[in-house]
């Protein structure tokens, strides 16, 4: 294409846009729902054409966190479903049962906070009590300014309060006291909220959709983050056992299969991968959607050991992307590792090996070569949109014409759809129970057995014919 000029009349930019739309073989466009404070409403990505695999090489690997190599998406639906039972005043089971798997699980999966919030606002907006949001926002507020880890949620937290009103709150006495404590009381907060509610009330502004979203997003951050504490201090399976009602496991672990498939691609296993023939056939057997035939079980057998040799001498290169922010992302992935490290000790592989792996499992910062966060964008360009996989492509040093060779794993629509719109045409959708729902079509496989699935059946999508 030639010299493209900045700005464009209709006419022009509908020519320029079918020669891009010819030049990349683009058979399908995405539409990108923006926040509601954002113009314009929506944004049009093309899409690269599909890859099914049979790759020469797998230059690059790009996967999700949650849902995809952990399991924190129950962990984030409680807390957004938390946020609603706070601001409704619903906090019994007996008085509202909560979110609904069907209805409301693919609205909340997968994209941006703002993104997920806003469509909880308007469809439960009236069993919404005002008067209940606004202590809600307030205890909310002072849990994140008193004790809150990250500096950027209180920054936000911040703009809130300036936003909706209080600006003159932030000066009182009685909330700066509360705030600087560096401790928090529930008892004790609570009343400084009843007090401050009776000050301000009048003053806190709720009218608009926007700033209802904002207090919101304050209250689900609230709940998440105390929870990320207690698992930070061990508190996991407890946690698991009363939010989940799933006992003898933790709240945080790694999806069946991640730390196989890792070790693999980084090339730590070589001939050694043959050793998890047994689990990764017992887990496809029990979730993929079709049965593997005993013809594909021995083919596997055969080419297991190869495919790990193969890696051993063209290892990939490894980054996990995920919308949450990079304080979120550190506690999830330190005891995710934490965990896999210990699965090492387990593994049937000589000991020097096993010894090897469960040291660079110690810390995330080994494994993968980007990690990369909401933090690194914004909260208006997360997932849907493809800037958090071109980030990580880049930092990956994997240019364009390379992008042919990256395969990139996901559990949600929102995500599948990044991938795409980022130019990775190997797009691999991981479902699990909560995001069964979701509409995967953007991606080119859709394998319900997961990694295990993409290790035993696919061979990690390497052609076949370079392994015999």
């Amino acid at each position: 294409m030639n010299k493209i000029p900045k700005f464009l009349n209709i006419r022009e930019s509908k020519r320029l846009f079918s020669q891009i739309v010819k030049k990349y073989n683009v058979k399908e466009i995405a539409v990108v729902k923006n926040p509601e404070y954002i113009f314009p409403p929506f944004d049009f990505y093309p899409l690269i054409p599909k890859i099914k695999g049979n790759l020469p090489e797998l230059k690059g690997v790009v996967k999700d966190m949650d849902g995809t190599t952990t399991t924190t998406e129950p962990l984030c639906i409680h807390s957004l479903e938390y946020m609603i039972r706070k601001i409704t005043g619903r906090m019994r089971p007996e008085v509202w049962s909560g979110l609904d798997r069907k209805k409301d699980y693919p609205h909340i999966i997968g994209n941006s906070t703002t993104r997920h919030i806003e469509y909880l606002i308007n469809e439960y907006s009236d069993a919404i009590d005002i008067e209940v949001f606004k202590r809600a926002f307030l205890l909310s507020a002072i849990w994140t300014l008193a004790i809150g880890r990250d500096e950027g949620r209180k920054r936000e937290v911040n703009a809130t309060l300036s936003t909706l009103g209080l600006e003159e709150m932030k000066a009182d006495p009685i909330f700066v006291g509360e705030i600087s404590k560096g401790t928090f009381n529930l008892n004790k907060a609570t009343l400084t909220v009843i007090s401050l509610y009776e000050k301000y009330n009048r003053a806190i502004d709720l009218s608009s959709f926007n700033n209802k979203v904002r207090a919101a997003i304050d209250v689900y951050y609230a709940r998440y983050h105390e929870i990320l504490m207690a698992i930070d201090r061990g508190e996991g399976e407890k946690l698991s056992s009363e939010l989940l009602g799933v006992g003898g496991r933790r709240l945080i672990e790694p999806m069946p299969g991640v730390g196989c498939f890792l070790a693999l691609i980084k090339g730590w296993l070589g001939e050694d991968a043959s050793a998890f023939l047994g689990q990764l056939k017992e887990h496809v057997k029990n979730n993929a959607k079709k049965k593997a035939s005993t013809t594909q079980l021995n083919r596997a057998k055969k080419i297991l050991p190869r495919l790990g040799k193969f890696f051993e001498q063209k290892p990939a290169k490894v980054a996990v992307v995920t919308s949450s922010i990079a304080y979120e992302a550190g506690i999830v992935l330190s005891e995710v590792f934490s965990i896999l490290a210990k699965q090492v000790e387990d593994w049937d592989i000589p000991r020097e090996k096993r010894d090897f792996i469960s040291r660079k499992f110690s810390s995330p910062k080994n494994v993968y070569d980007a990690i990369i966060t909401a933090s690194d964008s914004s909260e208006i360009r997360l997932k849907p949109h493809r800037d958090l996989y071109s980030i990580a492509l880049n930092q990956l040093g994997i240019t364009p014409l390379e992008f042919k060779l990256v395969a990139g794993f996901e559990d949600s629509e929102s995500g599948t759809i990044a991938i795409r719109s980022a130019g990775i045409g190997l797009c691999v959708a991981v479902p699990f129970a909560d995001t069964a729902d979701h509409n995967l079509s953007a991606s080119v496989h859709i394998l319900k057995g997961g990694l295990p699935e993409t290790i035993l059946l696919h061979f990690c999508f390497i052609n076949p014919r370079l392994l015999v």
